[in-house]
């Protein structure tokens, strides 16, 4: 496994809520992925509104299993 894991993405991705949107780390931990997106979906208006691939999802999941 790569030095990139679920919990250093995680810790970024607070950081980057906390500059943009003013989240403190309990905001950030008792969001939704879909509040994230929400938050985030407004510097991407013109990107196509799109998901995650099913396999794509799968992957993220085999590499980054709960507990």
């Amino acid at each position: 496994m790569s030095q990139f894991c679920f919990g250093h993405a995680a810790v970024t991705l607070a950081g980057v809520m906390a500059r943009v949107a003013g989240w403190r780390p309990d905001d950030f931990w008792a969001a939704t992925p879909a509040d994230v997106a929400a938050v985030l979906g407004a510097w991407g208006a013109d990107a196509p509104e799109q998901g995650v691939a099913r396999t794509t999802m799968a992957a993220m999941m085999e590499a980054y299993p709960d507990g």
